[in-house]
């Protein structure tokens, strides 16, 4: 009752412009907001016109799974730009609710546990913060989970933006090394801010299946598509907060 009220005496600014009242985007930023719900790929979460099993664009197998609710477009794509430089758990604390029902795509068994891909020492220094582990420490709770680092940068990497999945594979070998020899049955859910190619996600399923984790599954804000969008996707001017998280990314 009392954050109520507090919303309505001081509302807080959107994520995504930084300047539009409304939380977590405001009404003209969620025009711009692409849900990826509806039918897809039941083990990427790729949004397809129809259900399926597998995909042409499924990440490497050592991730078993992938999901994330939003395209990387528009004000989700700039309120990841802001939880990178300056606003991380301001922006971590917007968008968890978002990844809560990818939480529930584990089969019966153990609870997982999170944990991200973590940042090499200097950019870390740089920017004060690691997102992912902001957004993972976010996440966890609300899905009555626990949060742990469980890998480190063995060594850092130059940006892989402009890198093809190729490159990003070759770039990253041995870039992550696990913290130790994870217990018997351990499943983990491992947080990132976006998923692109897969290859640095899969890197890190790699090292934790080597380290004797069962089962990866890759939980992102948002993710890059390339071609054309399915109908059955959603923009988020009518979706947003509640919707969002009702209708959520996870299968059904």
């Amino acid at each position: 009752m009392f954050r109520s009220l507090l919303e309505v005496l001081f509302p807080r600014r959107c994520v995504g412009c930084g300047s539009g009242w409304g939380w977590p985007f405001c009404q003209g930023c969620r025009v711009s907001i692409v849900v990826l719900d509806g039918p897809g790929c039941e083990r990427c979460g790729r949004p397809w016109e129809h259900r399926m099993s597998g995909c042409r664009d499924c990440p490497p197998p050592a991730i078993g799974w992938a999901r994330a609710p939003f395209l990387y477009d528009g004000a989700v794509r700039s309120a990841l730009m802001r939880m990178k430089f300056g606003g991380g758990r301001v922006v971590a604390e917007a968008l968890a609710p978002f990844l809560v029902p990818a939480l529930g795509r584990s089969p019966p068994g153990p609870d997982p546990v999170v944990t991200w891909v973590p940042l090499g020492r200097v950019r870390r220094r740089e920017r004060g913060f690691d997102q992912a582990e902001v957004l993972a420490r976010a996440v966890a709770p609300l899905g009555s989970l626990r949060a742990e680092p469980m890998l480190v940068r063995a060594r850092e990497t130059a940006p892989q933006a402009r890198r093809t999945a190729a490159e990003r594979r070759l770039a990253l070998r041995g870039a992550f090394r696990a913290r130790s020899v994870a217990s018997p049955s351990q499943r983990v859910i491992l947080v990132d801010d976006v998923l692109t190619t897969g290859e640095t996600a899969a890197e890190c399923a790699r090292v934790l299946r080597a380290a004797g984790v069962t089962e990866v599954g890759v939980l992102t804000a948002a993710r890059s598509l390339g071609g054309p969008l399915p109908a059955r996707c959603y923009t988020g001017g009518g979706l947003l907060p509640g919707s969002v998280v009702a209708r959520g990314t996870s299968p059904r």
